[in-house]
């Protein structure tokens, strides 16, 4: 016979260090606060990369003419009402070097280029801007940046230091210190006084301390106030509306004593999460709030399988006490949901390891949350089903022993 373990007997402890954890995320909130991404906060943020200038291209010919730039080829496409349209692909293949793909570029009729990086530079060092299709003028030539391996990092001490001149700027990282990327914000009140866009102005701060055409823009984007207090709003109703969804559902499946087990786990993991991002200062984003979901739901399925297990447990061992019931059933889902949770989590891991950014963030929220998910699984969900059953059981005594005083 398989041993069970006294789950019940660790009820009240793990209670205690879970509300020791949540008060902790609770006082963290209220001091610190959320460290808002732009999606809910209004502002800009900005990705830039420190790149030199490989060539400036401009077009006087017929038509319209832009440029477009992957990781495998150039392309600059014509059109217009009087001309035909005509894509002119640039296979860094076949144009290892920029010194071939500029005379490459100089044979279309209309092109000029001027040449800044080395000839001998190679073409797939070219990286690409924000504009994903720019349009090629006349009077205002377009920059094509290049990154080459061998560049020196660049210190964010340096980038900070560049930008205090706008006011309050958060800098960070992005990246190996090898790729030279960085993501700036500024908050909507200090995009301030000055004239021009404000995404303009970041570009131009930092290109008179690192020099011009030095900087290339990978991402611009600007979220307004009116929409981050809405983004803001809808984040909140739905994770409410989840929990009140997943109330409902778990109330006719099994009695409302688990429903309400089952909810409290899921906050209980979801507020765990966020304790660890209000003191980490991790950026709270729309990539944080689908991490929270994803959580929630992995939680609340890794929970509804122990409570089945409860319920056919219960229908096998009619005579067993609740708590006997509730550690055997626990007992026999454990190797499961250690399994099923490890490997999800190898899986998790790895997308830790090889990305960067908001997407390690997130990977790094799943592996919080899911390991708060197992615990919450067998010490939250289950302990508050089992505190409901003591003092149902409790409210039943007193009433017989009431019912028995009157009929005496």
């Amino acid at each position: 016979m398989k041993r069970i373990i006294p789950f019940s007997k660790y009820f009240i402890p793990a209670t205690a260090l879970s509300l020791i954890l949540m008060g902790l995320g609770v006082v963290g909130y209220f001091v610190l606060h959320f460290n808002l991404g732009v999606d809910f906060q209004a502002g800009l943020i900005q990705e830039i990369q420190f790149a030199p200038t490989a060539f400036r291209l401009t077009y006087s010919g017929q038509g319209n003419a832009s440029i477009s730039l992957s990781r495998s080829s150039l392309d600059v496409v014509i059109s217009g009402a009087a001309v035909d349209e005509t894509t002119h692909r640039f296979a860094f293949n076949t144009y290892t070097t920029q010194g071939a793909l500029i005379r490459g570029l100089k044979e279309i009729e209309g092109i000029g280029v001027t040449d800044s990086a080395s000839a001998s530079a190679s073409s797939a060092w070219l990286i690409q801007s924000a504009q994903s299709n720019p349009k090629l003028e006349a009077n205002n030539p377009f920059t094509v940046h290049y990154l080459p391996p061998n560049a020196d990092p660049v210190r964010i001490e340096d980038v900070r230091a560049s930008l205090l001149p706008l006011g309050t700027v958060s800098v960070q990282i992005l990246g190996a210190p090898s790729d030279r990327r960085f993501m700036i914000r500024m908050e909507d009140a200090d995009i301030s006084s000055g004239k021009g866009v404000p995404a303009e102005k970041i570009l131009l701060t930092l290109e008179n301390s690192f020099g011009k055409g030095e900087v290339a823009v990978t991402r611009s984007d600007y979220v307004g106030s009116r929409f981050s207090k809405q983004l803001s709003d809808q984040a909140g109703g739905l994770l409410a509306m989840t929990l009140v969804i997943i109330l409902i559902y778990c109330s006719f499946r099994f009695k409302f004593q688990f429903a309400l087990g089952a909810v409290l786990a899921i906050m209980h993991d979801a507020i765990i999460v966020v304790t660890y991002i209000v003191w980490s200062r991790m950026e709270f984003n729309t990539i944080t709030i689908a991490a929270l979901m994803t959580v929630m739901g992995y939680s609340i399925n890794d929970t509804i399988v122990v409570f089945d297990r409860m319920k056919e447990t219960r229908r096998i061992y009619p005579d067993d006490s609740f708590v006997q019931v509730l550690d055997r059933a626990v007992t026999e889902c454990l190797s499961r949901t250690f399994i099923t949770t490890l490997t999800t989590m190898i899986a998790v891991a790895f997308l830790y390891i090889f990305t960067t950014g908001s997407m390690r963030d997130f990977a790094l929220c799943l592996l919080i949350g899911m390991t708060a998910g197992v615990y919450s699984t067998i010490f939250i969900a289950s302990g508050i089903a089992y505190f409901w059953e003591i003092m149902a059981s409790k409210r039943q005594q007193r009433k017989k022993l009431k019912a028995a005083r009157a009929g005496a």
